[in-house]
């Protein structure tokens, strides 16, 4: 039996994206994302758009849901931090919300600097109204954000699916 490649999973959920009709992307540079942004890129047809701040692609989803369209925010766990504010819109608003959180401050991290932000991603976003859903392994990566799409997009929730270092690995420092 072939060996899977560590991108499989990535593609796989690229796929599973456009299986159920995401047209925007929305995202900050980040390594733990480079197969979904690169292929968005490439995709002619999606929207893929670079972010200046994390709470931009908050806006840029409502906009989105409004507008009749999917969109999908891809942030690292530090972002999370920084949406708060515009969170409360998405819960106010009640707009369908989905993001895609690569994980820092957890199994393996050795920057320090990442810790408390990467303990503190779950509280914030309970407390904020979004479900957070972890995955550690690739064979759970489809399943999870399956659910997550039906979730968001049939049920209008707020769903962020934590890719965690487990699954993504932990970055050298």
């Amino acid at each position: 039996m072939a060996s899977k490649k560590p991108t499989d999973w990535q593609n796989a959920l690229y796929e599973k994206l456009r299986q159920h009709d995401v047209t925007q992307f929305a995202y900050v540079p980040d390594a733990g994302h480079i197969v979904l942004i690169n292929r968005s890129l490439a995709d002619p047809d999606v929207h893929s758009v670079a972010l200046t701040t994390e709470e931009e692609g908050v806006a840029l989803a409502a906009g989105a849901n409004l507008g009749g369209e999917r969109a999908v925010v891809l942030m690292q766990s530090s972002g999370v931090g920084n949406c708060v504010n515009f969170f409360s819109m998405i819960d106010g608003g009640q707009f369908p919300f989905l993001t895609l959180v690569s994980m820092r401050g957890e199994f393996g991290e050795g920057n320090p600097w990442q810790m408390s932000m990467g303990h503190a991603v779950e509280p914030v976003l309970e407390a904020m109204g979004i479900t957070s859903i972890r995955v550690e392994a690739p064979e759970d990566v489809e399943a999870t954000v399956e659910a997550a799409l039906t979730m968001v997009f049939k049920s209008e929730q707020r769903v962020a699916v934590l890719l965690t270092q487990k699954l993504i690995g932990a970055k050298a420092f």
